[in-house]
């Protein structure tokens, strides 16, 4: 059609030279080969020829041809023609070869930053496949591991990925393909260890990515492995050091109160001359020891049972004059040391709390100001309702927190590099004081100033559905 057109224009045209006609048939030829393969060219080649014999060479109008010359400018043309086309052709190809491996390292890279997302060894299992569906634009894609037996499968069409072909796969040395019915099967190694096998239904580009895929999913899993097993072995390590911590901190406490009982019941069983008040206040050490263990074993219990993940909160509404009443009921030792000054602006403010362990928390913080405030020094609870929650601040005249601290005062049996030794204390009670606080979905933190004391400040939920009673 396209010569057909060229020949018409040309035979109405009175003075047009041999040579424009040969070019501009060329150029159609070219164009041709480009868009609809070498065959089309060269027919349009062999038919273009024979148009320039009949119309355009002396004699006009029959196919034959008086001068040599234009033999060989026929020829010429002809072999242009082909050889052109054959060229244009190759280079398409090699365009489209180009394209097609740049689109395959895309593919594969996308691939192996994928499976670098997953968490653990089970989800990176499961991920294969589907990434592989995703991504190779397969139907189905199926992964076998040898050790487990475990098969993960992604797609739709995986009867034919069946679980005898994929233990075969894995047990060859190279890829097995069915270029016929568009499946492919190849084993996942990493140098000899021999981790299992991947099958696959649908297009695949090249067997070049077969194999780079096999070799992408084995880098993937030993990774995952890898950290898996780095994982368990910093958890050993962590866990070991905790207890070493915890029995250093529990043994420390232990025996101090333990001293002080020894040494007072020692003292009423010899049965000295005792007076009513020096007996009573023997009596009142046993007494005030006994608790201090009975708290530092409440604390251990509690710790354990906020990390088991064992505690159920169970909310009611309860007003914030009467959660601070509550707490400070249990702080009667530190009220007996100090004055407790209460700064409310809302006392009848509801929040929506489970009652018990939101009460430790105050607990918790008032006590750890009076351990490390001097005698006599205040200790300021103040409140402020900031949208839907309640924030709450204790603030002490101690020391003050070294700023190298102040970013671990809330983890598990941390305590103050220059306290540790001085003051009495497990590390506990504020770390229990940030679970309970995150538990009803609060916030907990402190600021503190060297020498002039510290704030601590939390929040919890105010109750904005009328739950009281609840």
């Amino acid at each position: 059609m396209t010569l057909a057109l060229i020949t018409q224009f040309f035979l109405h045209e009175t003075e047009v030279a041999v040579t424009t006609v040969v070019l501009t048939y060329l150029l159609a030829i070219l164009i041709a080969s480009a868009l609809a393969g070498l065959g089309v060219s060269v027919f349009m080649s062999v038919v273009a020829t024979l148009i320039l014999d009949y119309y355009f060479f002396p004699p006009v109008g029959r196919f034959t041809i008086s001068d040599p010359q234009d033999w060989a400018s026929l020829f010429a043309f002809l072999v242009i023609s082909v050889v052109g086309s054959g060229l244009s052709v190759r280079a398409r190809r090699q365009a489209e070869e180009a394209n097609r491996r740049r689109n395959e390292v895309q593919q594969l890279y996308e691939f192996s930053r994928r499976l670098l997302k997953a968490r653990d060894p089970l989800e990176l299992l499961h991920e294969i496949p589907r990434q592989i569906v995703e991504l190779f634009k397969a139907t189905a894609a199926t992964l076998y591991m040898t050790d487990t037996q475990g098969v993960y499968r992604g797609g739709i069409e995986t009867q034919q990925l069946d679980i005898n072909r994929l233990r075969v796969a894995a047990l060859r040395d190279g890829a097995e393909m069915d270029r016929r019915i568009g499946t492919y099967f190849a084993p996942v190694r990493l140098e000899s260890w021999m981790i299992g096998s991947f099958g696959i239904c649908g297009p695949l580009a090249s067997d070049r990515t077969l194999e780079a895929i096999g070799n992408l999913i084995a880098i993937a899993i030993d990774r995952a492995q890898a950290i898996e097993l780095l994982g368990k072995a910093e958890a050993v390590r962590e866990n070991e050091r905790l207890k070493s911590v915890l029995l250093d901190a529990i043994t420390h406490d232990f025996k101090t109160p333990l001293t002080s009982i020894k040494a007072s019941a020692t003292s009423l069983l010899e049965d000295l001359e005792f007076d009513k008040n020096e007996r009573k206040e023997l009596l009142v050490v046993i007494d005030e020891e006994c608790d201090r263990i009975t708290r530092l074993i409440g604390e251990t219990n509690e710790m354990a049972r906020l990390e088991a993940g064992d505690v159920t909160l169970q909310f009611t509404s309860q007003a914030v004059g009467e959660l601070i009443s509550a707490a400070l009921s249990d702080c009667e030792g530190v009220q007996s040391n100090r004055p407790i000054r209460i700064e409310v602006k809302n006392p009848d403010c509801r929040l929506y709390i489970d009652s018990t362990w939101a009460r430790k928390v105050l607990v918790h913080i008032v006590r750890n100001a009076d351990l490390y405030s001097p005698a006599g020094e205040p200790i300021t609870i103040e409140t402020e309702e900031n949208r839907d929650f309640v924030a709450f601040r204790v603030t002490d005249r101690g020391p003050g927190i070294d700023a190298s601290d102040i970013n671990h005062i809330f983890d598990r049996f941390y305590r103050g590099k220059g306290q540790r030794h001085r003051i009495p204390g497990t590390g506990m009670g504020l770390s229990i004081a940030k679970a309970i606080v995150e538990a009803h979905g609060g916030t907990i933190g402190v600021t503190s100033q060297k020498g002039k004391g510290s704030v601590f400040t939390f929040s919890l939920p105010i109750d904005k559905g009328g739950n009281e009673g609840v």
